[in-house]
């Protein structure tokens, strides 16, 4: 299985790729999952924050974004995702924190880099 097309440090996952794309390259490096939906507003406000922080920090981390529909709805439940947007961090293949809803830059910003260290 090859793993999809990563372009600026982000990339799309979906349930097929989902392990290898998100789990295996967490050990390398932090790993940020935006489950998000295309009719969700708070998700058209979060996306272009986590865009901006994933190219300004040039691939200290990698951003996974999740369209949660149809059988990409079996990773969103998986992990509790009750809401949208859910954004999740993992490292070496374990989430290790979470917010759930739109927050403004600074909070992204500061969630990123707790997950940095």
């Amino acid at each position: 299985m090859n793993l999809p097309a990563i372009e600026h440090h982000q990339f799309e996952v979906d349930v097929e790729n989902f392990d290898q794309a998100v789990i295996e390259e967490s050990s390398k490096r932090l790993v940020i999952l935006d489950i998000s939906a295309e009719w969700c507003g708070p998700c058209r406000v979060l996306e272009p924050i986590l865009d901006r922080l994933s190219s300004e920090y040039q691939g200290e981390f990698l951003l996974a974004k999740l369209e949660a529909e149809d059988e990409n709805m079996k990773i969103a439940g998986r992990y509790g995702a009750r809401g949208f947007p859910t954004v999740l961090a993992f490292i070496d293949g374990e989430e290790v924190e979470r917010f759930q809803s739109a927050q403004p830059e600074p909070f992204v910003r500061d969630f990123i880099e707790r997950n940095l260290k």
